[in-house]
């Protein structure tokens, strides 16, 4: 198992940047070969962000941050990041990281029940 800690979130103007980051620990991080970030907004369901497979080969994201939203994955480090560029209002959530031992590509990405372990969370805020 691996211990999932996300930072970087916070109040943000809208137009604005911020960049999250998901430290692991207890575990080789290169034995998860997927990773990837999910939001969860008030009233919501959990949905997919954006995801990065192990040697940042194949990269994923949904529709909704497509152009805006760039992931990049860190072995030496262990960690994960996720740069939020133009942020809207509609980006306020709680963003999570999981990671997957399994090569997730596409719609696999999308599927949370192929996430192994999750982190609790940062808030993210946009205001208008």
């Amino acid at each position: 198992q691996v211990q999932l800690v996300e930072s970087g979130g916070g109040l943000v103007q809208a137009g604005g940047s911020l960049r999250l980051s998901c430290a692991a620990s207890g575990r080789t991080f290169s034995a998860f070969i997927t990773t990837a970030w999910f939001r969860q907004a008030p009233g919501k369901e959990r949905e997919f962000v954006a995801a990065v497979t192990w040697n940042s080969a194949n990269t994923d994201y949904a529709d909704s941050v497509k152009g805006r939203f760039s992931i990049s994955r860190d072995n030496a480090k262990n960690t994960v990041y996720l740069q939020m560029n133009s942020l809207k209002p509609e980006d306020t959530a709680v963003y999570c990281c999981a990671a997957s031992r399994m090569y997730l590509s596409g719609v696999g990405a999308t599927m949370k029940h192929k996430y192994d372990d999750w982190g609790q969370g940062t808030q993210v805020t946009v205001a208008s």
